[in-house]
């Protein structure tokens, strides 16, 4: 096969790096009248089906074996089903540009975990001045009144932190899928998310008595069709194209996308200090994630 224009690769990082970026402010408009757990229900199971319209149109099948439906479960709790549905609750009172800065640490909490319990990668300098960064950047978006216990917004912060290092968990456990096809994986946790998430639903929120607005429903359509079924085609293609850890600079590209959006488009404003985190982060995520060896170049070569 002939190897890709670079152009076309970083034009599909950028939109990768976009439509997540976007999935917080969709979060934030569809949270105003879905309660959370029904809102993350609902795009779980329309991204999902989708996927699997997809699979079956490339003309493959999801694994039917109970050991790989558990692994999908496990990975739909650390992937789904816990942290976003976290981060949906926290963005009924914090802004969606702060939940994507903090969201946005994850390959931070990604290498210490990594470090402290599988050990596969080496502990370098580079990577550890990006962790200091990194947390340094979490605690000026929280605020110094998050360390004096008074602050209002703490616990929805905390929250999305807590739904970060869920991702990190994630990314980790979603090695033991090597061999499948990327898609399978991603469908299948997220068709083993709905199943979980739906009955909650059902019970927590009795979503037939629930009355959307408009623009909840629109930002619901567009969280499962463009920042979860698409955003993980784009991903699975740029994991092929550019290698896994180029695919990864997403992860801090996303992070001015994503709270330029919330600013152009909820009006949100950042503080002093949030926007020195800002800064933070993307310095320790960019460490975290860079390869030493730059993939522009093995791309080129």
């Amino acid at each position: 096969m002939d190897r890709p224009r670079l152009a076309l690769e970083l034009l599909l990082l950028v939109a990768l790096a976009t439509l997540w970026g976007a999935s917080y402010t969709f979060i934030k408009i569809g949270v105003e009248t879905i309660p959370p757990v029904t809102l993350i229900a609902a795009r779980t199971l329309l991204a999902g089906a989708i996927l699997l319209a997809l699979i079956a149109w490339r003309g493959l099948k999801l694994p039917r074996d109970r050991a790989t439906w558990r692994k999908f479960l496990f990975q739909a709790c650390l992937n789904s089903v816990i942290p976003v549905t976290l981060i949906a609750w926290s963005e009924r009172t914090i802004d969606a540009g702060v939940a994507a800065i903090l969201n946005s640490t994850t390959p931070i909490f990604a290498f210490l975990l990594t470090a402290l319990i599988t050990r596969h990668e080496p502990v370098t300098a580079r990577k550890f001045i990006g962790v200091l960064a990194g947390l340094t950047g979490i605690g000026l978006i929280i605020g110094l009144e998050a360390f004096r216990g008074i602050g209002d917004q703490l616990i929805p912060q905390l929250a999305v932190v807590l739904a970060t290092l869920c991702y990190a968990g994630a990314a980790i456990f979603g090695k033991s899928f090597k061999g499948l096809d990327p898609m399978m994986p991603a469908c299948g946790s997220l068709l083993a998310g709905a199943a979980l998430l739906i009955p909650a639903s059902l019970v927590v929120d009795r979503p037939w008595m629930l009355d959307p607005s408009r623009e909840s429903l629109i930002a619901l359509l567009c969280l499962s069709v463009f920042s979860t079924a698409l955003a993980f085609v784009i991903y699975f293609r740029l994991i092929h194209t550019l290698g896994s850890v180029g695919a990864t600079a997403q992860a801090y590209v996303r992070v001015p996308i994503g709270v330029a959006i919330g600013v152009v488009f909820l009006g949100e404003t950042l503080s002093t200090t949030a926007w020195l985190g800002l800064s933070c982060v993307i310095v320790g995520v960019a460490a975290m994630t860079i390869p030493s060896r730059p993939v522009l170049a093995t791309l080129k070569g």
